[in-house]
């Protein structure tokens, strides 16, 4: 099955807190089921989204790491 994803964050060579700020900003554009992707370089970020997504509501569908890049793909509320 392939994820329609809505809209895209590049998070790359951004540091904490900034790849959930830039998300934060971005999933507010989009309607509520719609699905967002975010590519990121900050190993903190796994963490980072799997409290924000807990905290906000938002589902956490996807995550996953090629290299240096961790891909979460999130479901607005």
């Amino acid at each position: 099955m392939t994820l329609q994803i809505t809209t895209q964050v590049d998070a790359r060579g951004l540091s904490c807190p900034m790849p959930i700020v830039k998300t934060a900003q971005a999933i507010k554009t989009i309607a509520s089921g719609d699905l967002i992707e975010v590519l990121a370089t900050d190993a903190g970020s796994v963490k980072d989204f799997a409290a924000w997504s807990r905290t906000t509501g938002n589902d956490l569908v996807e995550q996953s790491v090629d290299g240096s890049v961790y891909r979460f793909v999130l479901r607005r509320k």
